[in-house]
Parts: C-alpha cells; sequence; structure tokens
C-alpha cells in the first residue's frame, strides 16, 4: 500500500499545480478533492493554515510557499505568482496576518441550518459534524456558546449554552413550549477543537480586539443580511456540516421492521 502524502508534499503538490496562488482554504479543498490525505484530522482547514505559517517562520526565505496576502499562498518562484522576497529573512509574520491564519480565536465552530431529525434526542444528545467527507468526525454536545431555532428559515428563538453545553440545552427545547416550533438550528461555539476531534479547554481571555469581528461575523452568517456582499470574517474554516447520528437511521429501519412484522 503506497504511503499518502505528508500535509507539507500534499501543499506543494496543490500549489504546483495551480495556476496563481491560493487561500489555505482552496488548498485545503484540492487537497480533499484530489485525495492527497486519507488522514484529515478533524480540522484540516486549521491544519493547512498552520503548516504553511510554520514552515514560512521557520524556513523564512528558503520556505517552499511564500505568502501573497492574507491567508493567500503561492509555490516559491515568480513562474507561481509567488516571490521569496515577501516573507522576510526571519520568517517573522505580521501579527494580524497570523492571527487570521490560526484558528479563529472566539467561534471556533459552527453550523448552520442543520437539521432537528438528523438528531437522537436523548439527555446527552450527540451532535455530530465534520469539515470534510472522511474527516474526523466532532461531537458537539459539550460545545459552549449561542445558537438559534428555525421555524423553516424563520428565527423563533436565539439561546445561550453556558451553564449546560449545547446537546444538553437543544434537548430540552424538544419538550418544553418551543418543541413543536422549531425543526432547524444553528450554533457558534466558543471551544477550540482538537485535531483529534476532542473539544478543548475555554481560553482564559480573549482579546477585546477579536470580540467585535466575531459578534459581526455571527450576525452576518445567522442574519444573512442582503447589504452585506460577504461572509463572516474568516469562518469559512470553521464550519461544520451535520453528520447524521446512526443511532436516527437504525431506530427508522427497526420502527420500519416493527410495523412490517405487524
Amino acid at each position: 500500500m503506497a504511503r499518502q502524502m505528508t500535509w507539507e508534499q500534499a501543499i506543494s503538490r496543490v500549489l504546483e499545480d495551480a495556476d496563481g496562488p491560493l487561500h489555505y482554504i482552496e488548498i485545503t479543498d484540492r487537497i480533499v478533492a484530489g485525495e492527497l490525505r486519507k488522514s484529515l484530522g478533524a480540522t484540516p482547514a486549521a491544519t493547512v493554515a498552520s503548516v504553511l505559517s510554520t514552515a514560512i517562520k521557520r524556513e523564512g526565505n528558503r520556505a517552499p510557499w511564500v505568502r501573497i496576502g492574507r491567508g493567500t499562498y503561492g509555490a516559491a518562484g515568480p513562474a507561481h505568482g509567488g516571490t521569496s522576497s515577501v516573507a522576510s529573512p526571519t520568517g517573522d509574520v505580521e501579527p494580524e496576518e497570523r492571527d487570521q491564519e490560526e484558528q479563529y480565536e472566539v467561534v471556533s465552530s459552527f453550523g448552520m441550518y442543520w437539521s432537528r431529525d438528523a438528531v437522537e434526542w436523548v439527555r446527552s444528545p450527540r451532535i455530530l459534524g465534520q469539515q470534510y467527507g472522511g474527516s474526523t468526525q466532532v461531537d458537539f454536545c459539550d460545545q459552549v456558546g449561542v445558537y438559534l431555532l428555525y421555524d423553516g428559515r424563520e428565527v423563533i428563538y436565539v439561546g445561550r449554552a453556558t451553564e449546560r453545553g449545547l446537546g444538553v440545552r437543544l434537548y430540552e427545547h424538544t419538550w418544553n413550549r418551543l418543541a413543536s416550533r422549531w425543526d432547524r438550528f444553528s450554533w457558534f461555539g466558543f471551544l477550540p477543537v482538537g485535531e483529534d476531534g476532542m473539544l478543548q479547554s475555554m481560553p482564559a481571555t480573549f482579546d477585546s480586539s477579536k470580540l467585535g469581528p466575531a459578534l459581526e461575523a455571527i450576525l452576518v452568517e445567522a442574519v444573512e443580511p442582503r447589504q452585506n456582499r460577504k461572509r463572516g470574517d474568516d469562518l469559512a474554516q470553521v464550519e461544520y456540516l451535520q453528520v447524521e447520528d446512526p443511532a436516527v437511521r437504525r431506530g427508522a429501519l427497526k420502527a420500519a421492521l416493527d410495523e412490517a412484522i405487524q
């Protein structure tokens, strides 16, 4: 069995084949689409950003890639739109650029318009998601943050999951006064996600300069105002797609079998 590429090799392959510089999210998309990596972890976009930034900081002008702009990279050499002069000899990175390329500092993960029917509603339900097909699934039951409930596309409730995690808070809405009124939910989480798919500890503090952009990003994503021409700041790298809890499918099959027997 052929060995899979390292992240460094996969990034180099994508950038060498590209017509020009790419944002690290696009690099991640092409790595996944080209099946250059079989093991993706739970945060592939954040991993790609970290590998790129670390190499440039460590190797400076000797790095195989160069930073063209915020979050955008090219293969070293003019033929690929890159130039070794972009990175300083010491490999230093402007703090603002570095922060934008790490996992988002306040909103670490989020999911939009997830289906209520894809969750088995028990006291501690599994709220499953993944960034790409094949990446490690994450259970967001214990995630801390804010959430929205929808009736179709209409927001009917905004809540917070702080003292009790996201899964428990949503479960409570399956039997309280809102039980029959919502069919989808969105959520924005603050606990960082590790590459192994486990939720990490809450940071002791948040940089106050990050709170404004985070709130703006949440509102842009949740409300989708017509006059905003772009989505929330760099949230694309931390969006998770819903994965149906296998228990839901098993329950449906059991119900169908029981009905057939009867």
